[in-house]
């Protein structure tokens, strides 16, 4: 705004932004202070379309629209897009992307089970599938919902599923967690298929790595067998959880606990610091209770919270559980491995993400809300009377929301220009989620849209000290926010 002047094209008299006033933009507004005159000529010959004005550096309104929301403007820091943690520490070290009865395409109790539904995990950088083993008609060992009207596959085509695109999105490893309701026999159909399937992908024996009493890291690329066949596990066998003190004396680094949300629920607020040290040497898998037939999630941020690496998630269900689970693993390449931040494994001091951390010293997170584009509209053809809900995501001090205020029947072009201010403390535990509503009665209101991103992978401007708070900084994100993400 204001940077757009008359300049005489050679077309016409109209808008246009020349090349060094475009730099300009980027280096006061967008912060990105190592632009250079060869970026800024760069974007007018990506983003404008008229040739007159591309050829004399100048770029129109539209072109400055089409640059403002493509990936070049995404929140998103773009350098995140790719493989950039450390993927040498132990598996426990990570958050792991992860699926509960991954074969279902709906509920549990008539849903339909299909082999896509692994694919599409797969594609989405899911690393740990849940495999549910019942013994099946002429030695065939199948899948499903046990107890359930739930439709059955074939186990040995699940496998044949996972080999063909295991590796297609991530290069690293794949955990198999497997649910074994088969008598004796059926499990040597199921190790036969593993093994002649899998064939190299297979981990089958130890890897060579230093014997310090850890997991390998996702380096080690590998399909591993969790919970069944014993044989064939090697690093996720599954144990029981007796205490945390039980695992502490007894459990070894290859053993891992399972257990449902309300018991991990129970234990985070009762022993939240506990909790985080337990997952610094063991891994633990959340999944959902027994009683959410409709493959409802619950909010995966509360056990991210105190560490948990295996968050498992109905993929198939849309909504806040899954944006959220989508805006973690986008970090780090999308490679479903995202390295858990150091106050979750610092040995030094505790951490219980459900004390108030006042004694930290937080970070103002500073956006604004400009405006959208070309809102999709409900089938009744209404325009949209939308808002924007912006939430933070994090440990309970620092979970909140504000919104925006409401524009009136405007899906087109609607316009906010909504300042907010957070105070965080906890940032690197933090997710943050910007959703578009359509305000439909005084307290009442319909999803659009929604875009989920951790924090330390926003773009940001400068830290500048804050007035009257000494030691404490701000962040002022500067890229400019301009459209959401609708679901599918």
């Amino acid at each position: 705004q204001g940077m757009m002047k008359k300049n005489k094209a050679p077309s016409s008299r109209r808008e246009t932004l020349p090349a060094c006033a475009l730099l300009s933009f980027l280096h006061k507004e967008q912060m990105e202070l190592t632009a250079n005159e060869e970026l800024s000529e760069s974007l007018i010959d990506r983003y404008e379309i008229e040739e007159t004005a591309r050829e004399s550096r100048f770029m129109t309104f539209e072109g400055f629209l089409r640059y403002m929301e493509s990936r070049d403007c995404c929140v998103f820091n773009q350098n995140h897009t790719s493989v950039y943690q450390d993927m040498d520490q132990p598996l426990t070290s990570y958050f792991i992307s992860s699926s509960h009865n991954t074969y279902l395409t709906g509920d549990q109790l008539v849903g339909k089970s299909h082999l896509d539904a692994y694919v599409c995990a797969l594609r989405k950088g899911c690393r740990c599938l849940e495999i549910d083993c019942w013994d099946g008609p002429d030695m065939e060992p199948v899948v499903y919902h046990g107890y359930t009207l739930t439709t059955k596959i074939l186990f040995k085509d699940v496998i044949s599923t996972v080999e063909q695109h295991a590796f297609e999105v991530s290069a690293y490893p794949v955990i198999l967690s497997l649910e074994n309701h088969c008598s004796k026999e059926q499990q040597e159909v199921m190790a036969q298929y593993l093994i002649s399937i899998l064939g190299d992908k297979l981990l089958r024996t130890p890897l060579d790595h230093q014997t310090n009493g850890d997991l390998p890291s996702p380096n080690k690329r590998k399909v591993v067998v969790a919970e069944a066949l014993s044989d064939l596990v090697i690093y996720t066998r599954s144990v029981k959880f007796i205490s945390f003190s039980h695992s502490r004396d007894n459990q070894n680094h290859f053993e891992n606990t399972s257990m449902a949300e309300k018991k991990a629920r129970k234990l985070a607020k009762a022993s939240g610091a506990d909790f985080v040290q337990h997952n610094q040497k063991f891994l633990s898998r959340i999944y959902p209770a027994g009683s959410r037939t409709s493959s409802s999630n619950y909010n995966p941020q509360e056990f991210w919270n105190v560490g948990s690496q295996l968050v498992a998630l109905n993929f198939q269900s849309l909504g806040l559980a899954m944006d959220l689970n989508d805006g973690r693993f986008q970090d780090n390449g999308g490679c479903g491995y995202v390295l858990k931040p150091p106050v979750l494994m610092s040995s030094q001091r505790s951490f219980d993400p459900a004390c108030s951390q006042h004694s930290i010293k937080p970070t103002h997170l500073l956006l604004k809300v400009i405006s959208g584009s070309n809102l999709p509209v409900p089938r009744s053809g209404k325009a949209l009377d939308p808002f924007v809900r912006v939430e933070i995501h994090g440990i309970p001090y620092d979970s909140q929301r504000k919104n925006t205020h409401t524009v009136k029947g405007n899906s087109l072009s609607p316009h906010w220009d909504t300042d907010m201010n957070f105070k965080v403390s906890v940032p690197e535990l933090c997710l943050v989620r910007f959703c578009v509503r359509d305000q439909t009665g005084f307290l009442s209101s319909d999803f659009v849209g929604q875009y989920s991103v951790p924090f330390t992978g926003l773009k940001k401007g400068e830290l500048q000290r804050q007035k009257g708070g000494e030691g404490q900084h701000k962040q002022t994100l500067k890229t400019n926010f301009t459209h959401s993400q609708s679901k599918c």
